[in-house]
C-alpha cells in the first residue's frame, strides 16, 4: 500500500499539474469585431491571460512533485500540503476565469479547457492530500552511496590518504610524459 500510494500520488501531481498548465494555455475565449470594409478583428484570450497565476500555481505543482520526491517525514506532510493548497489554486482560478466569459467563437473550446484546467487542479489537490495523510510512511531517497561519518574515537580506515595532494607535482609529471594511469 505504502509504495502504490507513493507512486500514485506522485502521478496525480505530475499529470494533474500538466493538465492544469496545458488547459490554461489554449484558448478559452475569442470574441470577433466585424469592420466594414476590413476584415475581422479577432481577440484570443488564454486561461493565462485571464488568470495569470494559474501558469504559476501549475509549475509549483509540477516543481512540488519533483520536491515529494528528495523529502522525507514531516517535510514531505507539509509539501504535500502545500500541493493541495495549489490545486485549490488552480480550481478557484480556473472557476473564477470562466465565471461570465463569453466563449464567443471559440466554440467548445471555452468550455473544455476551463473544465480540464479545474480538473487538473483537482487531481493536484487529491495528490498533495495523500502526500499530506500517507507522506511520512513512504520510502525515501537511497542514501546507500552517502559518506557516512566516522563514529567517534574509531581508527581512520587503512589507506585513506589523509596528507594533502600536491597538485603540482601530478601536473609536472604530465608534462614530463609520465603516464599517471600506469
Amino acid at each position: 500500500m505504502n509504495r502504490r500510494s507513493y507512486l500514485l500520488s506522485l502521478l496525480a501531481c505530475l499529470a494533474g499539474s500538466g493538465l492544469a498548465a496545458y488547459g490554461a494555455t489554449r484558448t478559452w475565449s475569442v470574441q470577433v469585431t466585424e469592420r466594414p470594409g476590413l476584415s475581422d478583428l479577432r481577440t484570443v484570450q488564454t486561461g493565462a491571460d485571464l488568470e495569470p497565476w494559474l501558469i504559476g500555481l501549475a509549475l509549483v505543482g509540477l516543481a512540488g512533485t519533483g520536491a515529494l520526491l528528495a523529502t522525507h517525514g514531516w517535510l514531505r506532510r507539509v509539501l504535500g500540503g502545500l500541493l493541495a493548497l495549489a490545486g485549490v489554486g488552480v480550481v478557484i482560478g480556473a472557476v473564477a476565469g470562466r465565471a461570465g466569459l463569453d466563449p464567443g467563437a471559440a466554440g467548445s473550446g471555452g468550455t473544455i479547457w476551463p473544465v480540464a484546467c479545474a480538473l487538473g487542479g483537482a487531481i493536484v489537490v487529491a495528490g498533495g492530500l495523500v502526500a499530506a495523510r500517507h507522506g511520512h510512511r513512504w520510502p525515501r531517497m537511497s542514501a546507500r552511496y552517502d559518506r557516512k561519518p566516522a563514529p567517534v574515537g574509531a581508527p581512520e580506515a587503512p589507506g585513506l590518504n589523509v596528507k594533502p595532494v600536491d597538485n603540482r607535482a601530478a601536473w609536472d609529471s604530465l608534462d614530463r610524459g609520465n603516464d599517471p594511469t600506469a
